[in-house]
């Protein structure tokens, strides 16, 4: 069995399921209500999980919710897994709720920012992300890593963390054990660029802008971004956000491109006869979440959000992302974390490299011209 079926095979609980067979089918027969009342138990697991994980966040600030909710999880799930009767509620957590959470994320972006930025910077985020994508496919293939789970860690390091592995996950079906290691693994190198970079922008002699500009582009995680860049100081910890948010506009185009490989794939399954290749058809690739995503920003950008909703929906946006981790932390099973080994680690580890090193090239050339 090849590497790749065996990450398949480890996570039984996908986070896109969606095309239930056996006895699941039953459900669809069922009534709204009914449907609805036998989710609630699953929900409200995960609702509390992610409330105390988001006061363990509150306490921790570099740890933050999201990661505390996926550890306590699979802490729980390892401990005493939940009972069947919460799997439904469960589901719905870690594919609906998550696709919510990427609507929401809309409402911190502005549209403007993006031209604000321009110049120096979109280069260097675009450029760090496709090194980044690319040494993910070589590198981990070459580490023998199954291609769900290089995909995450690949996005994750290369976007915005959390948040793109939010967003990715619906999209290619990866298994929660898949999941559960990317968002630790980038983690990890979260807190470690927290306490390298700072000390590497004062021996480079970088300007609070430069500075700004590195940690929005090779930071992941948002908490950790501010962390790194207000140690700077204030000049690069504002335009850190704003480099940082930018980056999250990044998941789009990714997803699209991931949607249509996973079309082909489909459809290769299905039929492996040559035939004439169909035609691609935007508007069905385009997950739902995606277009909501551009509608929030867009009417954020328009100024109909006010800033005190902006503000509170960002803090919503962590909160379902933290009820769908912990969603997928409740249903990870550690056996599938543990065959897995060090090697996705390893991985984490190159590609920050990667990423770091290009973005201080990037920067330095873009200056030069």
């Amino acid at each position: 069995m090849s590497h790749d079926d065996e990450s398949k095979a480890s996570g039984r609980h996908r986070t896109s399921a969606g095309r239930a067979t056996g006895p699941a089918s039953k459900s669809s027969r069922k009534s709204w209500p009914a449907r609805l009342a036998e989710r609630v138990p699953g929900l409200m697991l995960c609702v509390a999980v992610a409330s105390v994980a988001t006061i363990v966040g509150t306490w921790f600030p570099l740890v933050g919710g999201p990661v505390a909710g996926i550890v306590i999880g699979v802490v729980m799930a390892t401990l005493r897994p939940p009972g069947v009767r919460f799997r439904p509620g469960m589901a719905t957590a870690s594919r609906f709720v998550l696709q919510l959470a990427v609507v929401v994320l809309g409402c911190e972006l502005s549209l403007t920012q993006v031209l604000q930025v321009g110049g120096s910077s979109l280069p260097v985020m675009v450029g760090s992300l496709a090194a980044c994508l690319a040494a993910a496919y070589f590198v981990g293939r070459l580490l023998g890593i199954g291609r769900d789970l290089r995909t995450l860690i690949g996005v994750g390091t290369g976007i915005c963390g959390a948040s793109a592995i939010a967003a990715v996950t619906p999209v290619i079906g990866a298994a929660s054990a898949e999941v559960a290691y990317a968002v630790s693994t980038i983690f990890l190198f979260n807190v470690v660029a927290v306490l390298v970079f700072p000390v590497l922008g004062h021996v480079l002699g970088m300007s609070q802008h430069d500075f700004g500009l590195f940690a929005g582009t090779a930071v992941n995680d948002m908490s950790s971004v501010v962390a790194a860049a207000a140690t700077y100081g204030d000049e690069a910890g504002q335009y850190a956000v704003v480099v940082k948010l930018t980056r999250t506009l990044l998941i789009i185009p990714i997803c699209l491109g991931l949607a249509a490989l996973a079309k082909r794939r489909a459809e290769k399954r299905v039929d492996a006869r040559p035939r004439v290749p169909a035609r691609l058809n935007v508007v069905k690739l385009v997950p739902w979440f995606l277009i909501g995503f551009l509608l929030t920003a867009t009417v954020n950008t328009a100024g109909l959000i006010p800033t005190a909703a902006r503000q509170s929906l960002g803090v919503l946006s962590v909160f379902l992302i933290t009820v769908a981790l912990s969603a997928i932390g409740l249903s990870t099973d550690l056996r599938g974390l543990r065959r897995a080994g060090p090697r996705p680690l390893l991985l984490g580890a190159c590609l920050w490299i990667v990423v770091t090193v290009t973005a201080l090239g990037l920067q330095f050339l873009t200056a030069m011209w």
